[in-house]
């Protein structure tokens, strides 16, 4: 069959062949062959991280120590988030967090990027709307909260799984950044008031 070169189908048959000639398939992302970066969870969990110090860059075996990863984890985090321009490296090397750029991924993308995913019941650390600053603001109601699984948590709620495996206990660690990452579950798994008000304190909090 010979398309009209034309037609609405021609159109549609050219931009396929295009898209699938410039940008290659996700299932080869990040394979040595292809130079295609992706973001992954982690990601998101150190940009946040490192949003909290406006100051130098901790070592990545500190930043890895800290959130539950490798050194070389940390690392390859830091150069995907570059590779966005969501992070730049300065003269020495140390990385540092867009925070416009971060902000909008926050508020736009990285909630379909990393969907909410949940569980059962299960005891863990209280997230989302049920976890500060949320939980000051929005009274809860007759459902189990979310909560990250975690052997050590004291809260029984649906299993809301976190970003990293890591980050319950990166969150016990630094509770500066539990907050953070409370907020961003409360954007990407919450009801419109608690994803606005999440939004609005995440806005603040990543300002300059």
């Amino acid at each position: 069959m010979t398309l009209d070169p034309k037609s609405p189908s021609a159109t549609s048959a050219l931009y396929s062949l295009f898209a699938n000639a410039e940008w290659p398939s996700t299932t080869l992302a990040n394979s040595p062959s292809n130079p295609q970066l992706v973001l992954r969870p982690q990601d998101l969990v150190v940009l946040l991280r490192l949003a909290l110090d406006p100051g130098a860059a901790p070592t990545y075996a500190a930043l890895g120590a800290e959130l539950g990863m490798t050194a070389s984890e940390a690392h390859a985090a830091v150069e995907r988030a570059v590779a966005a321009k969501l992070a730049i490296k300065g003269d020495d090397g140390k990385p540092s967090v867009v925070r416009a750029a971060l902000r909008a991924f926050v508020q736009h993308g990285a909630r379909y990027c990393f969907p909410a995913t949940q569980g059962g019941l299960s005891r863990g650390i209280p997230t989302g709307y049920a976890a500060s600053p949320l939980s000051e603001q929005i009274r809860p109601g007759n459902d189990p909260p979310p909560v990250w699984p975690w052997k050590k948590g004291t809260a029984r709620g649906i299993t809301f799984y976190p970003l990293y495996p890591s980050v319950p206990e990166a969150a016990d660690r630094n509770p500066a950044l539990g907050e953070l990452l409370a907020l961003f579950d409360a954007v990407r798994g919450g009801s419109a008031r608690e994803q606005a008000l999440a939004m609005a304190i995440l806005e603040e909090r990543l300002q300059p």
